[in-house]
């Protein structure tokens, strides 16, 4: 038998509970994993409430990223039995086992472990994307970067000075703070004490950012379109404190601004993006470029604590979950 942990309707975390199965078996294409460890992440918690559509009635499997083992594989998958593997879908990760496509998996290399991948499969590859893509750093660049000690950020903030950027972040706490200067950032701003806004400015000479990643959403979108200098670029990744509605096109004139909203799943469609940048990915933390903060362990089984920690921003690092 196997387990998973389900929604049974949108809303609170008291919506969660457990339900046993059957181990589930393999069609054509898709092979079934054995899970070991399971990344949390924020987009949990929008599928969770309901604030991103379903796809079904009932009974949601959420979870985005996880690691197991192959116990079984479908016809025409040319991959064995015993393998470990990593992986990041939209859903379906929260359960002991599960079946999933053989094109969605990537090879976990020796010298990195199961609980490492799972944490890393959905942040990093989101990290791969926000600064390869969606604002493309270059040597010299300086950006800021919100929530710079949760997951996202701390793998940010090492990778951008891999990459010659200077990193400025924002963080809750001055222990969020003091984490996130020891994971690459040049300064880091506690937004509860200090106006980021006046504080970025001061640490720029007023000349502002080339770009900022926000994951946070309406209470920074407004205040992060001011500290991009002329020809800016605003990366909206993700809306923790809600979606920003009191944004208007109009405000990106003040510096001919430019503005995405780029998603992970819309990447890692495009042929051959995955294994490239998975493999990118794992060299820099196999190098130790890259130190990957597991912050918090839960059993899956206790996900509602571990979705209330990451609510409250009680969270730092990653997350993960252990069936």
């Amino acid at each position: 038998m196997s387990y998973a942990m389900v929604v049974t309707a949108p809303g609170g975390v008291e919506n969660f509970r457990r339900v046993e199965r059957e181990v589930p078996q393999p069609g054509p294409g898709e092979v079934t994993l054995r899970q070991t460890a399971i990344g949390l992440n924020y987009i949990d918690v929008y599928f969770r409430t309901g604030l991103y559509p379903w796809g079904v009635p009932s009974d949601l499997v959420t979870g985005g990223e996880a690691a197991g083992v192959i116990e079984a594989v479908g016809v025409g998958v040319d991959l064995p039995v015993g393998l470990r593997v990593a992986y990041t879908v939209r859903n379906g990760a929260y359960a002991s086992h599960r079946v999933i496509a053989a094109d969605q998996l990537v090879p976990i290399p020796d010298g990195i472990s199961d609980e490492i991948a799972a944490a890393v499969m959905l942040k990093g590859l989101t990290v791969h994307y926000l600064i390869h893509h969606s604002y493309p750093v270059h040597a010299g660049d300086c950006v800021l970067v919100h929530a710079a000690a949760g997951g996202v950020g701390l793998l940010a903030g090492q990778w951008l000075k891999h990459r010659g950027v200077r990193a400025i972040g924002t963080a809750g706490t001055a222990e969020k703070c003091a984490l996130a200067l020891a994971h690459g950032y040049d300064a880091v701003i506690d937004y509860k004490t200090k106006d980021f806004v006046a504080e970025t400015m001061s640490l720029t000479n007023g000349k502002g950012v080339k770009a900022v990643y926000d994951s946070v959403g309406a209470v920074t979108v407004k205040k992060s379109l001011e500290v991009l200098e002329t020809f800016g670029t605003l990366v909206s990744f993700g809306q923790s404190s809600g979606p920003a509605l009191d944004f208007r096109i109009t405000d990106l004139s003040r510096g001919s601004l430019r503005l995405t909203r780029p998603t992970l799943f819309h990447h890692t469609m495009q042929p051959g993006w995955l294994p490239k940048a998975s493999s990118e990915l794992f060299d820099l933390v196999l190098s130790g470029k890259i130190k990957v903060e597991i912050g918090q362990r839960y059993a899956l089984e206790d996900v509602a604590a571990a979705h209330t920690a990451l609510e409250a921003r009680k969270t730092t690092g990653c997350t993960v979950l252990i069936p």
